[in-house]
């Protein structure tokens, strides 16, 4: 017999909490500082070498928010590391706000064909109340769609980021926050053990300043380096 799913401290504590989270919410959504996508192109093809048909697709991270240029984001630091071994065509597929839900729908219509792939998401998701349950589903689904339809043999899932460290965040709307984006975690490391093609990428950041965008919420170019080099690592090694 399964037994039934653990109860979290910040679960039960989430409804007592409610006024408050509530407040903190709506005071981070009024203070906060609203950052646009980089400029600069969202596909292409750079260096030499085997051919790699690239697709970074996901929210706003993968969109590069955070960076001035798309050059200064992951799309292009990945690009840029990948090219210096292969013929990398990319493509970017990401938007602001865009939940898992939304990037299936996204994808759901190319008729491009990839080698590789790479996706950032859970933030909107744990923002937007999606159960671990739902998120699993949807996750499962994108996977699906990116191995099957859209011929990826590697995919490398950026793990849902913690929120918890957000600077931006006060406590215990963080804390909050951050124990759901956890959960979510766990349910994307478990779909990526069921795909041969796909491995879970975590990335343990130091808490430096320079590492946070100025709204304090997405990662600086600095960060997208270290995101980049790591994601450039794992699709080396196929």
């Amino acid at each position: 017999m399964t037994k039934p799913a653990r109860i979290g401290a910040d679960q039960f504590l989430r409804l007592p909490l409610l006024p408050l989270l509530a407040a903190q919410g709506i005071s981070v959504r009024r203070k906060a500082r609203f950052l646009p996508e980089p400029t600069g192109p969202r596909e292409g093809r750079e260096g030499r070498g085997p051919r790699l048909r690239l697709l970074i697709a996901g929210d706003s991270s993968a969109a590069g928010v955070g960076a001035g240029t798309q050059a200064q984001a992951l799309s292009g630091q990945l690009v840029a590391q990948l090219a210096k071994s292969h013929s990398v065509e990319w493509r970017l597929e990401a938007m602001t706000g865009h939940t898992t839900l939304d990037t299936l729908k996204r994808l759901d219509g190319l008729t491009d064909q990839f080698d590789a792939a790479i996706t950032a998401l859970g933030v909107n998701d744990v923002t937007r109340g999606v159960t671990k349950k739902r998120f699993v589903e949807h996750q499962s689904r994108l996977m699906h769609l990116i191995t099957d339809q859209l011929g990826a043999r590697r995919v490398i899932v950026t793990a849902v980021p913690q929120i918890g460290r957000f600077p931006a965040l006060p406590q215990p709307l963080a804390w909050v926050l951050g124990r759901q984006a956890a959960r979510l975690d766990q349910g994307l490391q478990q779909i990526a053990t069921g795909f041969p093609q796909i491995r879970h990428l975590s990335i343990d950041l130091p808490d430096d300043p320079a590492l946070a965008a100025s709204d304090g919420y997405h990662p600086s170019p600095k960060a997208y380096a270290i995101w980049a080099e790591k994601a450039a690592e794992l699709l080396r090694q196929a």
